[in-house]
């Protein structure tokens, strides 16, 4: 059976992965983006951001992919419609739907006419989507987005146009395997009709298909989020506790784990989450409870105790070093998570932030992160040995897979002093300790 053609809106991260997966699964695809050198990059087959897997994805379904600044080539040739935006924070917490906005105004009206409402001058003819258009709504956005955009397209005309809420699950790093392996496949729509052919996009999948209404997928994306980082949150409690009274967090976590009701993911304490995903979809849900008229604490506390957690590896080089003014502190990865150069919310930013405000010296290392702006005065080093070299102690702030054999006779004769703040707790502390280094994990017992 012919797979329908599909059109992608935002060559992002989100955008890109479900293109490329789609497009493996035998669909034409046509990607559109606002930007033109990512589009000139994509097409030059230069990928804006690393992702494992998605560069071999895209260069095997070359034929089966476009992608264009041409929003007129991305309607002429399809009525599915993937909306996979980016919904950024705003000051205040709240998503900023411009860009979900942007795609309705591409979308056009029942004439064809494309641009803002009100703005004829801005407007030029398009082909009209016929009755049959679907629209699918990838980025993730706050409850009660989709009845918006259900109005918005009503008042254009479009009533005939299909609005469906099929939220993404992927993790940086792990994108492409969770798309096409993935644990559920959530489609919320207004009619069964509109999301059966949703549906059928997904045929083949060996994952169940969760059919809700579109408020309910919508929250679906954001309690799950916020359920992880709750219980990133939660570990790293126990973790300071169990330090304070001297139990081992990697014992009580893996005792915790074995229970069938907790399970063993997301049970790794450290210096807190961060990324695209986790901050702001607990937040998007702290404001949706908050504008709701319900005070969400656990939220609350969740924030809270991920802002923190940054702060306790300070406090462990403060008690290790002293006054830190002066001190060469080497911060050992850069971006949020391995497996990605995303330096969005990643808590490198912070530590690094607040050693500078303490007065150190900070270089750094990442085997893909060269350069951020957040990093003004930080010095990258290009190696590893480069970043510890005369340092006064080595944190790890990502667990690198080349972080592991950090405790080596190598690193420690180019330290000053030989101390390792294992924010991740990648290492063995026994093994650190016999190797000559001072060794400080989260929740380790000493």
């Amino acid at each position: 059976m012919e797979k329908p053609p599909l059109g992608i809106f935002g060559a992002g991260w989100v955008g890109l992965v479900t293109g490329a997966c789609f497009a493996e699964r035998g669909h034409q695809v046509v990607v559109r983006d606002v930007v033109p050198e990512r589009i000139e990059s994509l097409n030059a087959g230069r990928l804006p951001f690393h992702e494992p897997g998605l560069a071999d994805l895209i260069e095997r379904n070359r034929e089966r992919l476009t992608f264009t600044l041409d929003v007129a080539e991305v309607k002429g040739g399809t009525d599915i419609f993937f909306a996979c935006v980016d919904t950024p924070p705003t000051a205040s917490g709240d998503a900023n739907l411009s860009y979900v906005w942007s795609v309705i105004d591409d979308l056009g009206d029942a004439n064809g006419r494309t641009g803002k409402a009100g703005t004829a001058s801005s407007r030029h003819r398009e082909r009209s989507l016929s009755g049959e258009a679907t629209l699918v709504m990838k980025s993730t956005v706050p409850v009660g987005t989709g009845e918006r955009v259900r109005a918005v397209l009503d008042q254009r005309g479009m009533t005939g146009v299909r609005y469906v809420s099929n939220p993404e699950f992927l993790a940086e790093g792990t994108a492409v395997k969770d798309f096409m392996s993935p644990d559920r496949v959530v489609i919320g729509s207004f009619d069964e009709a509109a999301g059966d052919r949703v549906v059928a996009l997904y045929e083949g999948f060996d994952a169940p298909v969760v059919r809700t209404s579109v408020a309910s997928a919508e929250m679906i994306k954001l309690a799950a989020n916020a359920f992880l980082a709750t219980r990133i949150s939660f570990i790293n409690e126990i973790a300071n506790v169990s330090e304070a009274v001297g139990a081992d967090v990697a014992e009580v976590a893996y005792g915790m784990g074995l229970d069938k009701r907790i399970g063993t993911s997301y049970l790794n304490p450290g210096i807190g989450y961060g990324g695209s995903c986790f901050p702001k979809d607990v937040s998007f849900l702290k404001l949706l409870a908050g504008n709701s008229g319900y005070h969400f604490q656990l939220v609350s506390a969740v924030i809270e105790v991920n802002d923190l957690q940054k702060r306790r590896v300070v406090s462990k080089l403060q008690d290790r070093l002293g006054n830190l003014r002066g001190k060469t502190i080497a911060l050992l990865g850069l971006a949020f998570k391995p497996n990605t150069d995303d330096m969005r919310e990643a808590p490198s930013l912070v530590l690094a932030s607040r050693l500078q405000t303490e007065g150190a010296l900070v270089h750094a290392w990442d085997p893909l992160v060269e350069s951020h702006p957040g990093l003004d005065g930080v010095v990258i080093e290009k190696s590893l040995l480069d970043a510890v070299r005369d340092a006064d102690a080595a944190v790890i702030v990502t667990e690198w897979p080349e972080l592991e054999s950090l405790a080596s006779a190598e690193v420690r004769q180019a330290m000053r002093t030989p101390l390792i703040v294992d924010g991740r707790n990648l290492l063995d502390p026994e093994a650190a300790r016999a190797a000559g280094f001072e060794y400080e994990g989260i929740g380790r017992a000493r």
